[in-house]
């Protein structure tokens, strides 16, 4: 790997950016003042394998459907009905999602680690933060996989065209609305439901912001705020915590997508590419497909990672020696899910870190970056800037 120097923003600057979670609990920069080059033949491979694996995700979700698999995949009953709907419905559209990799540079063959399909972070900073820093070093802004912005923003209009082209957006366009929520006190989740916000109005979209608290759902009228009724909700809410611990939430959306009142964004059926237990399906479908690790939900004869089905982070994730014997383990609040088993492939390095590649999709993969940290990712991991040479 070849990695170079920023000059980093200041604290000031960041916050002036709208980034205010510069610093992480230990009082060290969230975002490294570190550069990782690139290559053109890099950046398309990243490109071409997560609009490959997007595919076997849609694939592999349909699988799950039509052989009732749910249970396989921790997925909570109350939410299946909303899942099957979204699934089969056009209008329920995929906003966005972000891959997790491992290799792709070097000459190291990539290979899906996980996707983080329903609220995934990072999004400013892959989209804005590394742009800034690009240009502010004097580099070619443009250097880099980084469309983020506009693949998202057309991304939105496709609500409306369902379709690739979207050139048709404003003529059938009849000003339908969309609720953007975050849960109160986080400042990364409100600055991410905010900037997908600015993206959908740039879109050319009708957009309103409310805390997720203030928002007023009826099984029969659907979605409101300050009196006005709302065709879309962007929930900053994981699935799997309405199923679990908004249960009676859950039983009010399922309604209100059955009286065709709103339609909820990212889509119920995420929920299918979150569940980390996909992988398996993945694997049973596309055996020792190039992109792709050994998966499986009992222990594997050889190195692996032991997850489960839902977490964060880095969270109750194991890495284990060919006995199952932990070599490293973060703990976390997510022991409770279904584990899931997947073969141990390696992160780039640079003198003792690690770095895996994440790829924003939108549509189509539309951008790059990176995280630094120990070999299990987590909540004390860097975001590191790229640029293509």
């Amino acid at each position: 790997m070849r990695i170079t120097t920023l000059k980093p923003f200041n604290k000031q600057e960041f916050e002036h950016m709208g980034l205010l979670w510069h610093t992480d609990p230990d009082n060290t920069d969230y975002i490294s003042n570190e550069l990782i080059h690139v290559s053109e033949a890099e950046a398309d491979a990243y490109y071409e394998a997560c609009n490959e694996l997007y595919d076997m995700y849609v694939e592999a979700a349909g699988y799950v459907i039509e052989n009732n698999l749910f249970y396989e995949l921790d997925i909570p009953n109350s939410l299946i009905d909303t899942i099957v709907q979204s699934f089969e419905e056009d209008v329920h559209w995929h906003i966005y999602g972000r891959f997790d990799l491992a290799g792709g540079l070097d000459g190291s063959p990539i290979k899906l680690l996980e996707f983080n399909a329903d609220t995934p972070t990072m999004l400013y900073e892959s989209a804005a933060v590394q742009y800034a820093l690009l240009k502010a070093n004097g580099y070619d802004s443009d250097a880099q996989f980084n469309n983020i912005y506009t693949a998202i923003s057309q991304n939105f209009q496709r609500l409306i065209t369902l379709s690739d082209d979207v050139s048709n957006f404003h003529e059938i366009y009849e000003g339908w609305k969309i609720l953007f929520s975050s849960i109160r006190g986080s400042d990364e989740e409100e600055k991410t439901i905010r900037f997908l916000q600015d993206m959908a109005h740039d879109a050319g979209l009708h957009t309103d912001f409310c805390y997720v608290d203030e928002v007023q759902l009826s099984p029969t009228d659907g979605i409101f705020y300050n009196d006005t009724n709302f065709e879309f909700w962007f929930k900053f809410i994981p699935w799997e915590n309405i199923s679990i611990d908004e249960p009676e939430l859950a039983l009010i959306i399922n309604d209100i997508m059955a009286n065709q009142k709103a339609i909820f964004l990212n889509p119920a059926y995420t929920i299918l590419f979150q569940s980390k237990r996909i992988l398996k399906i993945l694997w049973d479908l596309y055996p020792n497909h190039p992109l792709l690790l050994e998966t499986s939900y009992n222990p594997l004869n050889k190195k692996q990672v032991k997850k489960h089905a839902f977490g964060r982070e880095g969270a109750n994730v194991s890495i284990l020696d060919a006995n199952g014997k932990p070599i490293s383990s973060k703990d976390g609040e997510y022991a409770n899910h279904k584990a899931i088993y997947q073969e141990f492939y390696p992160l780039n390095t640079h003198n003792g870190s690690f770095y895996q590649a994440n790829v924003f999709f939108a549509y189509e993969a539309c951008g790059l970056g990176f995280r630094k940290g120990s070999e299990i990712i987590d909540n004390y991991s860097k975001f590191v800037s790229h640029v293509i040479d």
